[in-house]
């Protein structure tokens, strides 16, 4: 293939599907998220085949259910391809998800205790680490799995079920944008920055206000449109 589909850890599957069709679906899934697989790509049943030495039905049905999470489109006549969105429902994305992660910090602002802060220091400071390392991919890729671990620990603070359930397949849509949609690993080279609004969340959090908390998680994510802007320029560099 044109895309190499190299191995990667999964996330949870879903139950539906089998055991098969969940396994498949967890790990292609996760390269999606990574970034491995390029928006526009096109995924081959018979290479997904061979390489998870699976029958055809569960590859189609982990192809299904990626479909069903608005990752990749199934298309007649031209087979599975990943799905690209136009700039401009990216960016409607993140002004959405903005005023809904906004909305979910500050709940979370009036409830959050002195152990939930301490949880999300201790999330932080990973990130820090994560962000010495001179690897762009192992950086992107641990801030990727890091990010979403603080921010689900906001999530947790909001002690909401709904909330929850609704916001990770929008962290997910996120992840999927920021890596197929612009340069490679973007964020490797803006965790300090992305960091320093996260202090920000989190001062807002451990005073519990819920104001604050919400205009910065919003301003938070509605910067992360920024690298879509600088994209165009940055792989211009990579090829000349």
């Amino acid at each position: 293939m044109a895309n190499d589909l190299f191995s990667s850890s999964a996330q949870a599957a879903p139950a539906a599907g089998g055991r098969l069709s969940a396994h498949v679906y967890a790990a292609v899934k996760t390269r999606l998220l990574e970034g491995e697989i390029r928006a526009g790509a096109r995924l081959s049943v018979a290479d997904l085949r061979g390489e998870f030495g699976v029958s055809k039905q569960p590859v189609m049905e982990a192809l299904r259910l990626l479909a069903g999470d608005g990752l990749v489109e199934i298309l007649p006549q031209i087979g599975c391809v990943v799905t690209a969105y136009p700039q401009q429902e990216v960016h409607d994305f993140f002004r959405m998800f903005a005023g809904f992660e906004g909305a979910i910090a500050a709940v979370a602002a009036t409830r959050s205790t002195p152990q939930a802060i301490r949880d999300l220091d201790a999330i932080s400071a990973r990130i820090d680490e994560v962000a010495q390392n001179p690897d762009d991919l192992v950086r992107a890729r641990g801030y990727r799995e890091l990010n979403r671990q603080f921010h689900e620990q906001i999530h947790r603070m909001a002690a909401s079920r709904i909330i929850t359930t609704t916001s990770r397949r929008m962290w997910d849509l996120s992840d999927f944008l920021i890596n197929t949609h612009g340069a490679p690993h973007p964020l490797a080279s803006h965790i300090d920055e992305r960091q320093r609004d996260h202090n920000r969340i989190r001062e807002a959090l451990d005073a519990q206000d819920p104001v604050a908390a919400e205009a910065e998680m919003e301003r938070h994510i509605l910067e992360t449109t920024s690298l879509f802007e600088e994209a165009p320029q940055r792989m211009g560099e990579r090829a000349s």
